[in-house]
């Protein structure tokens, strides 16, 4: 049986990385597609298992969490009756918090966008922090129960950022969002800084996976069509984002500017 060199596996994954997709990788690397994917999904779970054990007893001091969606498979409009009631096609959302005082990524989640997800995520992110610290959210209201329950009497200073949007004008069909309104911080828990209250830093951060994961960028036929593949692919994304990639306002890797590690890793270490 055929196996990958090395060399050809980091050329490939380093193909991926800088948000090419699997058929653009295909044609560069000469790998064939089917042999990405395995590899992409094997890298991917090494990748989650570095990121669980090495984000873990982090001091932050200012996170911020938002969704970001896709698909798998089928949009959700696309699904049959049967179907909608699956957990693992049509819609999908990475749940992403984000460090604005680093850029480091502690924790990411992916599922549905409802209570058990987003209960899930808060666990998650409550195993991988420590200490105290500031927590912004958008407006979805099961984020109040979940870092309640996460956190209980530890919870951290917390706030939703509630935007209001107008109204839609009737007409053709336009990809463009609504017009926001207004942004209204609402304190939830504690004593958070109105200075603090933001979600610009996860936001930004959307665009970040959205131009280096090929099946986030937008208005493309770039999808996923097994959430095996989609959970792998973002693993790798943030473990190459927080450990390998150097941010150009940081002058080092979100993991260094956060004390995780003191030195770059090497894109082959994902591969390990």
């Amino acid at each position: 049986m055929y196996v990958l060199k090395a060399e050809k596996k980091l050329a490939v994954i380093a193909t991926l990385v800088e948000g090419n997709s699997i058929r653009s990788t295909e044609r560069l690397t000469g790998v064939h597609r089917d042999t990405i994917m395995r590899l992409t999904v094997r890298v991917g779970e090494n990748c989650q298992r570095i990121l669980d054990e090495t984000m873990r007893g982090l001091t932050l001091r200012n996170v911020q969490v938002d969704e970001l969606w896709t698909f798998v498979q089928k949009k959700q409009a696309r699904l049959s009756f049967e179907e909608r009631f699956s957990r693992t096609l049509g819609d999908q959302y990475a749940f992403v918090a984000i460090d604005a005082g680093t850029n480091l990524i502690p924790h990411f989640d992916v599922g549905k966008r409802d209570m058990v997800t987003a209960y899930r995520f808060m666990e998650g992110l409550e195993g991988r922090l420590t200490g105290h610290f500031q927590l912004t959210t958008d407006g979805f209201v099961p984020y109040i129960g979940a870092v309640d329950r996460a956190w209980g009497a530890d919870s951290p200073d917390f706030a939703q950022l509630v935007k209001l949007y107008g109204a839609v004008p009737p007409g053709p069909a336009r990809y463009a969002p609504p017009k926001i309104v207004e942004a209204v911080p609402t304190v939830v828990n504690g004593n958070p800084d109105p200075a603090l209250i933001s979600t610009s830093f996860v936001e930004r951060q959307n665009l970040t996976v959205r131009m280096a994961c090929r099946r986030f960028t937008r208005l493309c036929n770039g999808f996923s069509k097994k959430l095996e593949n989609l959970k792998a692919a973002l693993a790798l994304h943030f473990a190459w984002y927080n450990l390998v990639r150097i941010h150009r306002s940081l002058r080092v890797t979100p993991a260094m500017a956060a004390g995780v590690t003191e030195r770059v890793w090497e894109l082959q270490e994902l591969l390990a």
